[in-house]
């Protein structure tokens, strides 16, 4: 089973970050180059504990549909996501927010497992874990920009 591990530093506030890393509609910016939609459950705004998004995207020139659900919530420390349906056998997204000299310290734990045994091994070790690394990067990296500007009232309208 693939587990990504990724820490972000961010020059912004917790709460700011935090947020950011629920929204909906970062996400959708985050993931423009997968033309990732959000289509049912929570389709805008900040998601929060029990809520639950599917999502539609464009990977490896299919659409694909994936529901995630936040299963565990405390603000502004953590959260956790799992995937309830979609292509893989299971994922958990573990987003932990610590305060720090620079800002904020944003770490992600993502793991993941693949269908098809074997193959879905075979897939992971050859490109989909790197493939799925650099989504997360991207998408940290669009938070971190939107954090570290005055972008991020845009987002959050506050």
């Amino acid at each position: 089973m693939p587990k990504i591990e990724l820490k972000t530093e961010i020059k912004a506030d917790i709460e700011i970050v935090f947020d950011l890393s629920r929204s909906i509609d970062l996400h959708k910016i985050s993931t423009e180059q997968t033309k990732e939609e959000a289509i049912k459950g929570k389709t805008f705004g900040l998601i929060g504990k029990g809520e639950w998004v599917t999502w539609r995207a464009k990977h490896f020139g299919f659409y694909q549909t994936l529901t995630s659900k936040i299963v565990e919530f405390e603000r502004p420390e953590y959260f956790v996501d799992e995937m309830e349906k979609g292509a893989f056998k299971s994922f958990r997204h573990q987003h932990y927010f610590t305060k720090s000299d620079f800002g904020t310290l944003m770490i992600d734990y993502f793991e993941y497992k693949s269908p098809l045994g074997f193959l879905g091994n075979l897939a992971d070790s050859l490109f989909l874990e790197k493939y799925m690394k650099k989504l997360l990067e991207k998408r940290n990296q669009t938070i971190k920009e939107f954090a570290e500007s005055e972008m991020w009232k845009e987002v959050l309208k506050k």
